[in-house]
């Protein structure tokens, strides 16, 4: 019975082990996808869905950038479309958005994530500032991005 118990426990801890072990082996993939450099080209289309916070930047756009600069943005809703035809030049490129991704780490947020497609380009990006800030949040999903 001693045995069998020993052998028992010493099965238990190889099975923690492992499953320690395997999850250290994920979080390197996951650095390593937050590492992935992607360039940004000249010219492309996306959708942007900009939410959260108490901002003036929200609703969901559809953006065509040239030369690193957004040529037309489309309010999808009404919201966008307010927003556009007031500002229609704060409607940021996807450069844009990860310069502010990067500059909410540099002013070291609470939370600046993002979220990378298998070519590297942003999918998501959330920003809190403050967790304690009420209505301080941003989140940016990108779809439909197609570089021209």
């Amino acid at each position: 019975m001693t045995v069998v118990r020993r052998c028992a426990g010493l099965l238990a801890a190889a099975g923690l082990i492992s499953t320690v072990a395997a999850c250290g082996a994920e979080a390197p993939s996951a650095s390593a996808r937050e590492e992935v450099t992607w360039e940004e080209p000249a010219a492309y289309t996306y959708t942007l869905t900009s939410s959260e916070g108490e901002r003036s930047l929200i609703g969901r756009f559809r953006v065509t950038v040239k030369d690193g600069k957004v040529t037309e943005a489309v309010g999808l809703d009404a919201g966008a479309r307010r927003f556009v035809e007031r500002t229609p030049d704060q409607v940021p490129t996807l450069g844009a958005l990860l310069d502010e991704l990067e500059q909410a780490r540099s002013d070291d947020a609470d939370t600046a994530e993002a979220e990378y497609a298998a070519d590297g380009h942003p999918e998501l990006i959330f920003l809190d500032r403050d967790e304690n800030a009420v209505d301080d949040e941003e989140r940016y999903v990108v779809e439909s991005y197609e570089p021209a």
